[in-house]
């Protein structure tokens, strides 16, 4: 089942609801479609759908994200990620590395996560707050000259989960929607060397598409699902979703140890491998037109400005 929002001009959100791409949207009650009812009032909820308004048909974000915590599941994104950043700003070690790699047909160590990452679900706190539709134009913030698109899957939860087990953490999954994690690659690794992780270089945007899909339609077989990563119309990527380090099931118990999580909660599984402009250099430039792609589960287009 497909789920999105839609801003009526009498300025109140409606919640539609359809069986498949081929069927019309039909009316719904949100809780009926997130399974949830949702934590901010309609008012509010209609005020910030307002101010990302979208399209002549009022599209916004299917469901307003009560916060978000974004996972690293993909061991080659890493590899690939860390290869051409030291490409683009550390020539000098990316020699190293290469001469490295060719002697030993190895990877370079460092390219490699963190020791932490081997033994639990790593991930960081996002900025529920910057979160926006799909067809939102895109300006990279004044502080970066590396913007950065990253093809996410995410998942929001519709029940509360308190020291779940992988199964129970797994049967709360309500939803998924297709992610970009927008990034300033130039700002990130400093930050991420503080000790602190991610901030300006991810917290300034993030985007959903316009629709989400219901967790039964895709929990046993999203990491099969094909995914395109189109700039100006051509296709420049394929990621592949298989070869998770996680369950989504084991990363959100990790979450719940100790910690109480609410219907609403967005998380999402990282950048699957393939899915990001770094990891082949390419990097988003003003005038670009940005679609990403994953069947089943939607669409996000931007236009880079």
């Amino acid at each position: 089942m497909e789920i999105r929002r839609r801003l009526t001009t009498e300025g109140t959100l409606v919640v539609e609801t359809r069986a498949h791409q081929d069927s019309p949207w039909n009316p719904s009650d949100p809780k009926n479609a997130l399974g949830y009812e949702p934590a901010f009032s309609p008012t509010w909820e209609a005020e910030q759908a307002a101010a990302h308004r979208i399209g002549e048909d009022g599209e916004v974000l299917p469901f307003q994200p009560l916060s978000f915590r974004d996972f690293m599941f993909y061991e080659e994104h890493n590899i690939a990620a860390a290869r051409g950043y030291v490409t683009r700003f550390r020539p000098h070690l990316a020699k190293v590395a290469k001469g490295f790699e060719t002697l030993t047909r190895t990877t370079f160590p460092p390219f490699r996560p963190n020791r932490l990452w081997y033994r639990q679900p790593t991930y960081y706190m996002g900025n529920a707050a910057t979160i926006v539709p799909s067809g939102t134009p895109v300006t990279a913030p004044p502080y970066t000259q590396a913007l950065d698109y990253e093809l996410e899957l995410g998942f929001a939860l519709n029940a509360p989960l308190l020291n779940a087990s992988p199964a129970e953490a797994e049967e709360a999954i309500g939803a998924f929607v297709l992610l970009c994690d927008f990034s300033a690659r130039d700002v990130q690794i400093p930050e991420m060397n503080s000790g602190f992780g991610p901030q300006k270089s991810k917290h300034f945007l993030t985007s959903l598409a316009g629709t989400a899909v219901s967790a039964a339609d895709l929990l046993p077989i999203w990491p099969t699902l094909q995914s395109r990563v189109m700039i100006n119309g051509e296709v420049i990527a394929r990621p592949d979703a298989r070869k998770a380090r996680w369950s989504l099931g084991q990363a959100l118990a990790h979450v719940s140890a100790g910690e109480q999580l609410y219907p609403g909660e967005l998380f999402a599984t990282g950048t699957i491998t393939g899915g990001c402009g770094m990891e082949i250099g390419r990097w988003l430039q003003p005038g670009d037109q940005l679609r990403l792609e994953m069947d089943g589960v939607g669409v996000i287009e931007h236009a880079i400005y």
